[in-house]
């Protein structure tokens, strides 16, 4: 597994030695980093079910301001810090949180512009997942979910799914603040 593009291009990261993680192939990384090309410079994005790290990697590489990843397994958060240091990346430009998606905090830290989620595919509260990322979402951010192919998300009211982009057994589900939801709240 290797960074794809931007100022850590070509570093391998290390992998896990055990089973349970699933990391995104470099193949789909690529597809997906090319459609969010526009959106990553600048980007406060959140790696949730980080894994090894490697979404957010990437992002850093390509320019975003920060990334925020949020791992459950110790080993995981142990292995994204030390692919981070691996590329070189500074300090300040992320943050590893070692807990839950779903229960973990983020303080003070806003809306983030992209959040990147890769649950295990055979999660069975993704539609809880989903609106915990829409709580997270800046007014103009995008949420992107990689899912296996065979399995249709819920999508929750407040978000609006937009795009999907398939490749091989996963594909990758796109949302962003769903309009319906934004209108209603200005009448209220």
């Amino acid at each position: 597994m290797r960074v794809i593009a931007g100022r850590f291009k070509g570093r391998r990261l290390k992998t896990p030695k055990w089973e349970g993680l699933r990391p995104t192939s470099d193949k789909l990384r690529e597809t997906l980093f090319n459609i969010l090309a526009p959106r990553i410079a600048g980007a406060r994005v959140l790696d949730g079910y980080a894994g090894t790290g490697a979404l957010g990697i990437e992002a850093i590489s390509r320019d975003a301001a920060h990334v925020t990843f949020i791992e459950r397994d110790r080993r995981a958060a142990a292995l994204i810090e030390e692919n981070a240091h691996l590329c070189g990346m500074e300090g300040g430009s992320y943050t590893i949180a070692c807990s839950d998606f779903l229960t973990w905090r983020n303080g003070d830290i806003g809306g983030f512009d992209l959040i990147l989620l890769d649950p295990p595919y055979e999660i069975r509260n993704i539609q809880d997942v989903l609106d915990r990322a829409a709580g997270l979402l800046s007014s103009e951010g995008l949420v992107v979910l990689e899912r296996a192919t065979r399995l249709e998300p819920d999508v929750p009211l407040a978000l609006e799914r937009v795009r999907d982009v398939r490749s091989g057994d996963s594909t990758l589900t796109m949302f962003i603040r769903a309009r319906r939801a934004s209108h209603l709240a200005e009448h209220v």
